[in-house]
């Protein structure tokens, strides 16, 4: 039950963050923290349907290639939301969560970030 809660409410939160980015990729700014959250969320969303698939497969008579898939998978996701914490971690103890990745910088070959307390180099 917890699973369902858990992979249903991660679903809606991943449909609005989806619509937020983009009115903010056509604003042509994108707050970090909030990638890093949408990163962290769809790792984790990842992994509680994989826990769905590992929990319902049958376990009787699975063959090697499936047993490794489900371990590769999970491999995978798990290293995403570790990926995604860390920079969440790193972003809320910089005290950089109002840090914008500002995308026409990407396109003219910079790769400056706007915010009210970072350089403008």
């Amino acid at each position: 039950m917890a699973y369902s809660i858990s992979f249903i409410c991660a679903l809606l939160l991943m449909a609005a963050l989806f619509l937020y980015f983009r009115r903010r990729i056509r604003a042509r700014v994108i707050s970090l923290f909030m990638l890093a959250a949408f990163f962290f969320l769809g790792a984790d969303t990842v992994k509680t349907a994989l826990a769905f698939w590992l929990r319902f497969s049958s376990t009787a008579g699975t063959d090697a290639v499936l047993v490794s898939l489900h371990s590769r998978a999970w491999a995978f996701a798990q290293a995403g939301t570790t990926f995604g914490l860390i920079i969440l971690t790193m972003l809320m103890y910089t005290k950089r969560r109002d840090l914008f990745i500002v995308l026409s910088d990407f396109k003219n070959g910079g790769n400056q970030h706007a915010g009210p307390d970072s350089d403008q180099s």
